[in-house]
């Protein structure tokens, strides 16, 4: 009989254990929507009824478009074969500078929400670390640990080469320093 109790508690350590790993994680990533606000793609791109289409250089560029005259590339609409009708000499991509600007206020969204996350994680292993008890200890561990990994996650694409090794030296100091605080003397 205390052969099952012990493994009923042990079942329940770990389940709260997991449980708090997760519902951490998932509070500090919705809290962060109301800190930081993520860049709505329909500000930038707004889906009028009318569509307007810019057929010279001038108007495109005028209108925060990119000029392209490589003829070889993907043309929209029809292009007319008449002996009258203009001839073609590039086409816009009217939405040129409305990405450029949507992609730089989601890096810098994205920037911050890491930035957050992985100071959040280090105060989490900080705390799991520096107050002991049998199922928050290691809870606020693990969850600094998924908050890495979330962080990472989301920034990655974002990321240079160099800002990737920065983050995975970060993640690996942050481990080890774990595994010598939590485990010196076993």
């Amino acid at each position: 009989m205390e052969q099952n109790s012990n493994k009923t508690n042990k079942f329940v350590h770990i389940a709260l254990i997991v449980g708090l790993v997760i519902v951490i994680n998932l509070f500090l990533n919705y809290a962060l929507s109301f800190i930081y606000k993520e860049p709505v793609y329909e500000k930038y791109f707004p889906q009028p009824q009318v569509v307007k289409n810019y057929d010279n250089q001038e108007d495109c560029i005028n209108n925060g478009g990119q000029w392209n005259t490589d003829t070889n590339s993907y043309v929209p609409g029809k292009v007319s074969t008449a002996k009258d009708s203009p001839i073609f000499t590039g086409y816009c991509n009217a939405q040129y500078s409305a990405n450029l600007n949507y992609e730089a206020e989601r890096k810098s969204y994205e920037l911050n929400v890491f930035i957050t996350l992985m100071i959040l994680g280090i105060l989490m292993m900080i705390f799991g670390i520096v107050y002991s008890h049998a199922v928050l200890s290691p809870a606020f561990t693990w969850a600094g640990v998924l908050s890495y990994i979330v962080a990472s996650m989301r920034y990655w694409s974002t990321a240079s080469s160099g800002v990737r090794v920065i983050i995975l030296g970060i993640a690996l100091v942050a481990l080890i320093w774990v595994a010598l605080k939590r485990f010196k003397d076993r």
